[in-house]
C-alpha cells in the first residue's frame, strides 16, 4: 500500500520520537510526505466542572503561551526528520478529534500514533490512539512505545 500524505501525531514527550522515526520509515518506504501534530488540551476541557469564566483572561493567556512553547518544541523535534514547518501544526482541542479533522483536512491516507501500553493486557491502545481510530477515514499505524525502565 502506498501512502502520499502521512500523518504522525505526537505528544512532544521524549517518546516522540519513536513515533516519528516509525513515521518517517514509512514515509520513505512510500515516497510519501509526513506532517506532524501535536495537541494542547484547553483548560475548560481539563477542568470540566470548574466555572472558567471567572479566570478566563488567566487561562487565555496560558493556552497562547502552552501553544507557543508547543511550537518551539515541535519544531525542534520535526527538524531532525525533515518535516517543513508549513507541514507542522501545533492543536487546541481534543486530541482524537483534532487529529481526525486535520487528517481528513490534509487528505492524509495514515495517521501515525503512539501508545503507552503501560495498563495491562486490558488496555491494548492508549485512549487517544483508541480515540483516533475510531470514526477516522483512512488507514492507522500505532507504534508501541519502548518504554526503558
Amino acid at each position: 500500500m502506498s501512502y502520499n500524505n502521512i500523518l504522525v501525531a505526537v505528544d512532544l514527550t521524549q517518546e516522540a520520537d519513536q513515533v516519528l522515526a516509525a513515521a518517517q520509515q514509512t514515509a520513505q518506504r512510500c515516497d510519501g510526505k509526513l506532517s506532524c501534530v501535536s495537541v494542547i488540551r484547553p483548560l475548560a476541557g481539563v477542568y470540566g466542572g470548574v466555572d472558567m469564566a471567572v479566570v478566563a483572561q488567566r487561562t487565555l493567556a496560558f493556552e497562547q503561551e502552552a501553544i507557543a512553547q508547543a511550537r518551539d518544541k515541535l519544531a525542534a523535534l520535526c527538524t531532525g526528520y525533515d518535516i517543513d514547518p508549513a507541514e507542522q501544526f501545533v492543536l487546541l482541542g481534543s486530541p482524537a478529534f483534532e487529529i481526525r479533522r486535520l487528517a481528513q483536512d490534509l487528505d492524509v491516507g495514515l495517521i501515525v500514533i503512539g501508545t503507552h501500553g503501560r495498563h495491562g493486557l486490558g488496555r491494548l491502545l492508549g485512549s487517544t490512539a483508541n480515540a483516533v481510530l475510531h470514526g477516522v477515514g483512512c488507514d492507522v499505524l500505532v507504534i508501541r512505545i519502548d518504554h526503558e525502565d
